[in-house]
């Protein structure tokens, strides 16, 4: 099984951290192109595309059948599919790849069609991972919940019921979570807080969504908690 995994050097490595053992039959290829020829495609059985979300047209570059894991956390594999408009698609499987959530013993994974399942646990096996099956929905699990825990601290924080250290250190005492919000966004990245918030928002038009003023400036201007 050869695996080309398409993705910017963060991701990459953290990509490595989690698939660090060499297992027989299993190679890779790291590429961080946007503009993929099909060339560069049609080696690989599977595809771990980190970049897809940014340009859906290149969906139509990947042959019937291939097995292409999507970083859908701000997309649904529904709607990006419906866009894409290809008669024949690929196997098109969702995954959670934002930072530091990509690398945990659990993958957290779904998929455009239930038929897809069984060669989502033939690749996983091939790989050696464990993996969570979730309903194809944008923000997936994991990250709506964080990124709404980090939302609801971010309105904490304008109101200045509380400082950053004393609501990361709140939340880990209180609800035994291994990361305070604050922490955690640093580490997923304030872009991608935002973005898979704006996502969902715009998604369900729930309020609890609605990005916080002081989440928006942070990200308007580049910064970190």
């Amino acid at each position: 099984m050869h695996i080309v995994v398409l993705s910017g050097p963060e991701m990459a490595a953290e990509f490595k951290q989690k698939f660090q053992e060499e297992r027989e039959g299993v190679s890779y290829t790291f590429l961080q192109s946007h503009s993929l020829l099909d060339e560069q495609l049609k080696p690989a059985d599977v595809v771990f595309d980190f970049l897809l979300p940014e340009q859906p047209e290149r969906l139509s570059l990947y042959a019937p059948g291939q097995v292409v894991f999507c970083n859908a956390a701000i997309v649904q594999l529904a709607a990006l599919a419906k866009e894409a408009v290809l008669e024949q698609p690929c196997t098109l499987i969702g995954f959670n790849g934002l930072p530091t959530l990509f690398n945990r013993p659990v993958l957290e994974v779904s998929v455009l069609h239930g038929s897809y399942i069984e060669k989502l646990d033939e690749v996983c096996q091939a790989l050696g991972t464990d993996y969570l099956l979730v309903e194809d929905r944008v923000g997936m699990v994991t990250p709506r919940i964080i990124c709404m825990i980090i939302n609801e601290a971010c309105y904490t924080l304008q109101e200045k019921t509380a400082g950053i250290h004393d609501i990361d250190r709140g939340m880990k005492l209180g609800t035994n979570y291994p990361k305070g919000p604050f922490e955690w966004a640093n580490q997923i990245g304030v872009k991608n807080v935002y973005e898979v918030l704006q996502a969902v928002y715009e998604d369900t038009r729930e309020e609890r969504y609605k990005i916080c003023p002081l989440l928006k400036t942070k990200y308007l201007r580049g910064e970190h908690f």
